[in-house]
């Protein structure tokens, strides 16, 4: 469902060009950028204006250490109810027995995991990166990489699908205290299941990283790795359609510790505006219209992998059960870095990502922004038309731009 209030009162731009005119213009700027052209990086949406209104709140000026009735500051009486809200909200929209709503950030929320559950020097099982597995999944350049032996199991060079068996040999023989699921490239539906029977034969917590399909679940459109990881994390943006930030959902057994683990271990002060503005998303999320939202936004990327199927380029695992998908744009004669720049220049914005075969990049891209503009299979069919196009013929970027500001102009994100 498209948004379809102004952001008048909620991005009060007229007060802040009055006071600094020039961040006034940048603020004008993006939104002029991100209104023309096409957004299809897929960890990306537009929030509501009601999200949006929260975000820019007074509850940005509160101070709020702690959890709700046990905060280190006074005054906390109202945002106690707000993160009370949020928080059973969360709950009953996933089916969790615990929900942490106070993580600035995906990465924030998998660190929160792994300092609950894991000591450093413990050995992890994660998809490796090069496969698409997230940095806080092993990068040396994270602190997962440098806190903790992480092991990498990866993708079949040939399906593009999580080769389970090679993860149930690596389980067996490294005997992790954790395994982790989840990717960031990832575009077919994961086996929870199998990997709840992996982690159980090894003795193994099981984390599910699902900050990509959470907001997939919610709506009904993924199956749900709640009733099998020990903890799941999550951001509350990408599909989910809320503000930047994180979330964690385990059972009750784990629920003090993961808690702790957020705060006082890894965080301080939670931000209460933007736990109000997670309250709001999840409120929109329990709603008929945002499950016709998740199932459209699957609609629309397969339709969109079908379309680039059909213009020649190879699309990985053969397609998506997801809001996102993987391609390598090498058969219409482009790398994946020149493919991004050609897009860009002809307005569409979307990732480099690693792909199967080894230092292959290709172009990972998701359909979650523009199906909250409202745009329906027809219109991602002229996408994906319009995306060959400016690969094949660098000269061709003038016009695709040209149709691709009639197509924004008719699915405008913030309409007034």
């Amino acid at each position: 469902m498209p948004v379809t209030h102004t952001l008048e009162g909620s991005l009060s731009v007229d007060v802040l060009g009055r006071q600094d005119p020039e961040l006034a213009e940048i603020l004008l700027g993006e939104l002029e950028r991100q209104s023309t052209t096409l957004q299809l990086i897929a960890a990306e949406n537009f929030t509501s204006p009601a999200v949006l209104a929260a975000l820019g709140s007074p509850l940005a000026n509160k101070y709020a250490e702690g959890y709700p009735g046990a905060r280190h500051h006074g005054g906390c009486e109202l945002v106690d109810v707000a993160e009370r809200v949020a928080v059973d909200r969360a709950q009953v929209l996933f089916g969790a027995e615990h929900a942490n709503v106070q993580s600035h950030s995906g990465s924030s929320a998998v660190l929160a995991a792994y300092a609950a559950l894991l000591r450093p020097g413990d050995t992890v099982l994660a998809l490796g990166l090069p496969h698409g597995g997230h940095l806080t999944h092993g990068s040396p350049a994270n602190f997962s990489g440098r806190w903790f032996d992480f092991i990498g199991y990866g993708v079949d060079p040939e399906s593009g699908l999580i080769d389970y068996e090679q993860m149930r040999a690596l389980a067996r023989t490294h005997r992790p205290k954790a395994i982790v699921c989840g990717s960031i490239s990832y575009p077919r539906h994961i086996d929870y299941a199998a990997f709840r029977d992996v982690a159980d034969e090894v003795g193994a917590y099981l984390i599910a990283d699902a900050a990509h399909p959470i907001g997939l679940v919610a709506g009904g459109a993924a199956p749900s790795p709640v009733p099998y990881a020990d903890v799941v994390c999550a951001t509350t943006h990408k599909v989910l359609r809320g503000p930047r930030g994180g979330m964690l959902l385990c059972g009750s057994e784990l629920a003090e510790r993961v808690d702790r683990a957020v705060f006082p271990f890894t965080q301080g002060g939670a931000q209460m505006h933007t736990i109000a503005a997670k309250a709001v998303a999840f409120g929109e999320a329990a709603t008929p219209a945002f499950t016709a939202y998740a199932h459209q936004v699957v609609a629309n990327a397969r339709v969109l992998a079908q379309g680039l199927a059909a213009e020649g380029l190879a699309v990985t695992t053969g397609g998506t059960d997801t809001h996102l998908l993987t391609v390598d744009p090498a058969p219409l004669g482009v790398d994946g870095r020149t493919a991004r720049g050609r897009l860009a220049a002809a307005g569409m914005v979307l990732d480099t990502c690693a792909l199967p075969h080894p230092d292959v990049r290709g172009l990972r891209l998701g359909t979650a922004a523009v199906t909250t503009q409202g745009m329906g299979e027809a219109e991602i069919a002229r996408i994906a038309v319009l995306f060959a196009a400016a690969l094949r013929d660098e000269s061709a970027g003038r016009g695709v731009r040209e149709e691709v500001r009639d197509l924004t102009g008719r699915f405008p994100p913030y309409p007034g």
